[in-house]
């Protein structure tokens, strides 16, 4: 661990920090501040965000190999974190109409649960930590995963959520199998992250250029981003603290840092041949403690709101001590 991740990790707390004291005064305290900076967030800020960088990402001259072998086993991962969670969700059991949204919000969790497991601060924790420990090259492999991870797995997450949602939906008013794929498509498609990111894929695809009126536009929302969503953990920890939620987030925090990054490493250097420079990168990308977007996707489906929190929170304090063992572990292949 080099002194300005260090710092970089000190910055990140101290602003949490700051959303934690603001959250405990008048002004601030309660539900209200945290649900209004997320809606923000979800429905303005990040949509601007996941445009601007599909509708300007060279596809073309991405390391694909490379990114199949990040996203390849962190798909898979999302994947058992979900089954298991859903697997041991109790059974549903029947409703009364004004049901209808606890429920939604229940069939929800185990996709939430999935993003705290494996949605990785990759750009306030990752960007620096790639940016001093490895070379162009090494960085050119953090960036073109950042490019894609929010898109990758967001989108899947939302998709498992809208399906759980919409089964949990047509299990109280009644529906047949049509009905549900029906809803699933259209929530998933008219969804402040799966549009944007399709509206800005095929505006890249098409190779249009952004103007720059619009380019700088969109890269002023998407900077107010990162600290939006780190004051919005402060606030939230204000809200709910950690007390009752450190077995989860200690339990997700060792699922995201220890068993997700060891899942890639396997799958990446003996399954599919990965050694050197872009297996550092990609263990170490999936090393890192779970980002903001967790918790704007728990929020956005008002689920696992504080067990995200407090998993933020451990993960980050966490990863001064986990990151130096990757690397020496790495380093050992």
């Amino acid at each position: 661990m080099t002194l300005d991740i260090f710092f970089k990790l000190l910055v990140l707390i101290a602003v949490v920090g700051a959303g934690w004291y603001a959250g405990r005064t008048s002004l601030m305290a309660g539900p209200e501040p945290v649900k209004a900076f997320s809606t923000l967030a979800f429905y303005l800020l990040i949509p601007a965000l996941l445009f601007r960088s599909m509708a300007t990402v060279d596809l073309d001259h991405l390391p694909w190999a490379t990114l199949v072998a990040f996203f390849g086993p962190t798909m898979l991962w999302v994947l058992l974190v979900y089954a298991a969670h859903r697997w041991c969700q109790p059974k549903p059991v029947p409703a009364q109409a004004s049901a209808i949204d606890d429920s939604q919000r229940r069939a929800a969790a185990p996709a939430a649960r999935s993003m705290m497991c494996s949605f990785g601060n990759t750009v306030q924790v990752g960007l620096p930590l790639a940016a001093s420990l490895f070379d162009n090259a090494g960085l050119a492999i953090h960036v073109a995963i950042i490019s894609l991870h929010a898109l990758t797995l967001l989108t899947v997450a939302t998709i498992l959520a809208e399906a759980d949602m919409a089964r949990a939906r047509n299990a109280v008013v009644g529906s047949n199998l049509w009905g549900t794929v029906k809803q699933t498509l259209r929530n998933t498609l008219i969804h402040p992250v799966i549009l944007p990111v399709v509206a800005g894929l095929c505006w890249g695809l098409a190779e249009l250029p952004v103007p720059q009126p619009m380019d700088e536009a969109l890269r002023l929302l998407a900077s107010g981003v990162v600290p939006l969503c780190l004051v919005m953990i402060g606030l939230s920890l204000a809200h709910h603290g950690i007390e009752g939620y450190a077995r989860v987030a200690v339990a997700c925090t060792v699922g995201k840092m220890l068993v997700m990054p060891a899942v890639v490493l396997v799958v990446a250097h003996w399954g599919l041949g990965v050694s050197g420079l872009p297996l550092t990168v990609i263990v170490l990308a999936a090393s890192l403690p779970t980002g903001s977007n967790a918790l704007l996707f728990a929020q956005r489906y008002q689920t696992q709101v504080p067990q995200a929190t407090a998993t933020i929170v451990v993960g980050t304090v966490a990863f001064a001590a986990l990151a130096p063992m990757w690397l020496q572990i790495l380093s050992m292949l």
